[in-house]
């Protein structure tokens, strides 16, 4: 793998766009102020060249080049690892490892692979990986075997699940994700076998449109509070949400709707966390976007398309 181009800083975050046999592809490190990286440390990696799902608020879809195998997927972890901690010994309280850049994780098996290696690749007692997924209908076999490995590998609070959502609306959940997948239902029920005792709770991710309904009736049938959890993200400024004229429920300006629904969410009994994180990751990349599609169309600058005033100084390209 041939990392042709950085992003960032190192106070924040850090996007790498690697080059494998004329395939591009981004993983990122990142912290998480107020917390130092010796507090927790942050890896998102790709597991495919782009995605076929093709979510309406996500750039990966608009190219895809299959997956990745196993060695590439470490690959991107190594070269992030083996920078800071040569010997392979992470001594960080929380070292997570999100399969959430490029690609549907679920659509590919070498990640099941990846997962089994993890623990005993590196001395890193703070590991904790997060798949993150639509639940496509045809990853019905890794499903099933994730859970396995959850329960013989992952314990208690090593291992993070997340399903995104963005709506409860099963019609515009379609419009939003256009691929065959698990109902809200099949989500909740394959939930209530995958948590065990004090393990971290299932994620529920909700990155929704203004007008894509988030209802705490549908939520409160369907999902237990004592294993999910709810979670509220801005949309991303990438280039799809600008170019299907997308409006953020998460106003950043006027979090009063936002509000009312953490509180009704809270009145339900779901614990619920609003995740906003460092505007200027939007500038760098590392929230949004992709800057991998600059080495497939020339021309395209992922800053082109960013529409959000930002009063700190973009660092980018200072890794060059």
């Amino acid at each position: 793998m041939e990392i042709v181009k950085k992003y960032g800083y190192e106070e924040l975050a850090i996007l790498y766009i690697g080059e494998i046999e004329n395939k591009y592809l981004e993983f990122i490190e990142s912290i998480q102020p107020p917390h130092s990286r010796e507090e927790k440390w942050v890896l998102i990696i790709s597991t495919m060249y782009g995605c076929p799902v093709k979510c309406s608020i996500c750039d990966a879809g608009k190219y895809f080049k299959g997956n990745l195998s196993t060695h590439d997927i470490f690959n991107q972890i190594d070269y992030m690892v083996l920078n800071r901690y040569p010997e392979k010994k992470i001594s960080i309280p929380k070292f997570k490892i999100q399969f959430a850049r490029m690609g549907e994780p679920t659509l590919n098996p070498n990640v099941l692979e990846v997962l089994k290696q993890l623990p005993y690749r590196y001395d890193a007692p703070g590991l904790i990986p997060c798949i993150s997924t639509i639940a496509p209908r045809k990853a019905k076999e890794f499903m099933a075997e994730l859970m396995e490995i959850k329960h013989i590998i992952y314990s208690k609070y090593q291992f993070q699940m997340q399903f995104s959502l963005h709506t409860t609306d099963e019609k515009l959940r379609d419009q939003i994700i256009p691929y065959p997948k698990w109902s809200l239902k099949e989500i909740a029920e394959y939930g209530e076998d995958f948590i065990i005792g004090k393990d971290r709770k299932i994620t529920l991710n909700f990155a929704a449109n203004k007008y894509n309904p988030i209802d705490k009736d549908v939520i409160s049938e369907l999902f237990n509070p004592k294993k999910f959890i709810i979670k509220l993200t801005p949309l991303n400024p990438t280039r799809s949400v600008i170019e299907n004229q997308f409006q953020s429920f998460v106003n950043l300006n006027d979090l009063k709707y936002v509000k009312q629904i953490i509180d009704s969410l809270k009145d339900i009994g779901f614990e619920t966390i609003l995740s906003i994180g460092e505007l200027e990751e939007n500038l760098i990349g590392s929230n949004c976007g992709l800057h991998a599609l600059k080495f497939e169309n020339d021309g395209y600058v992922i800053r082109d398309f960013l529409h959000f005033r930002s009063n700190t100084t973009l660092k980018s390209d200072s890794y060059n």
